[in-house]
């Protein structure tokens, strides 16, 4: 399988998010890009989860459907289930589409990772898909994938 090269202009792999992209400030998501993908991708998707989490992992973001000519999501990305582009954005584990940013308990910082996968289909799938349902949609058909990870404590 290839590797994508994941990477943030908001923080980079391994420090610490800034808090703008968290719960102690705007709470908004940052911009995350990914080196180009196979040519035969059809689609990409993005996760961004916590395993850290004391009820174990804990998901923040499920993005799907992203055009493959599309190489990042810029910051701030409206929580709106479908964008303009087609691209679509789950139920993380707030309940809600769209980004919900690093909140945990205080204490040791916890690690966020966010991975980009490269798929040779476009998933049809709802707005409603939770992490797990989009990993399951997606067996079979990564082509590329690559993460990053970020710390956030309070």
């Amino acid at each position: 399988m290839l590797a994508l090269t994941v990477l943030s202009s908001a923080f980079v792999a391994g420090a610490a998010i800034p808090p703008r992209f968290t719960c102690m400030g705007e709470d908004v998501s940052p911009h995350i890009s990914w080196s180009k993908v196979p040519q035969e991708t059809e689609s990409v998707a993005l996760i961004c989860d916590d395993p850290d989490a004391p009820s174990g992992d804990w998901v923040h973001w499920v993005v799907f459907n992203i055009p493959p000519d599309v190489e990042k999501l810029d910051a701030n990305v409206p929580e709106n289930p479908t964008l303009p582009n087609g691209t679509i954005q789950g139920v993380n584990d707030f309940g809600k589409n769209g980004y919900g940013g690093p909140c945990p308990p205080p204490g040791k910082p916890h690690r966020y990772f966010f991975r980009v996968y490269a798929l040779d289909t476009k998933l049809e799938l709802p707005p409603s898909i939770t992490k797990a349902q989009l990993l399951k949609a997606m067996e079979g058909h990564v082509l590329a994938k690559g993460d990053m990870a970020g710390m956030f404590g309070r």
